[in-house]
C-alpha cells in the first residue's frame, strides 16, 4: 500500500504571514492537530498543537483569554512553525511512512511532490487503515 492510498488530499494550510491566533482557531474549530505552512504553493513549515501550547505561555503566566489572544495576534506563523519539515512522497510505501514517523517521533507527514503539498498522512489515517484491514480479515 502507498501513502497516496490513505492520505488526506484536502488539507487546511496556513500562510507564513498569518497570525498565530488563526492557527489556534482552525485547530480548535476543525479539531485538527497539524497544519502545514505554505509560502505561495511551496511547503515551508508545519505547526502543531504542541507548538501552539508552547506559544501560549501567556496563559501559563496568568494572562486571561483575551490577553492571550491579543498576544497570539502579534505573532506570525513563521515565528513559531517548525522548519525544515519532514515529508514523504505519495509514492512511498505506507510502512516507510510509519517507520519515518516513529523514528522522528512525529504525528504526521506532509505529502509532497517536489516542494508542492499534495496531502497529509497522520497517525489517525494509519490507525483507520489498520482497523479496516483487521475488520476485513475477521
Amino acid at each position: 500500500m502507498k501513502v497516496r492510498d490513505i492520505m488526506t488530499k484536502e488539507v487546511a494550510t496556513l500562510d507564513i504571514n498569518d497570525e498565530l491566533s488563526l492557527a489556534n482557531d482552525i485547530m480548535r474549530l476543525g479539531r485538527i492537530r497539524h497544519l502545514p505552512v505554505v509560502d505561495g504553493p511551496r511547503l515551508v513549515g508545519i505547526i502543531s498543537e504542541r507548538d501552539l501550547f508552547r506559544s501560549s505561555l501567556a496563559q501559563a503566566l496568568g494572562y486571561g483569554t483575551k490577553a492571550t489572544r491579543d498576544i497570539m495576534k502579534t505573532l506570525r506563523i513563521k515565528d513559531v512553525m517548525v522548519s525544515p519539515v519532514v515529508t514523504v512522497s505519495p509514492n512511498a510505501g505506507l510502512c516507510d511512512a510509519v517507520r519515518l514517523m516513529l523514528e522522528k517521533k512525529i504525528g504526521c507527514l506532509p505529502v509532497v511532490e517536489g516542494d508542492r503539498l499534495v496531502g497529509l498522512i497522520t497517525e489517525t489515517d494509519i490507525l483507520t487503515q489498520y482497523l479496516k484491514e483487521c475488520t476485513d480479515t475477521t
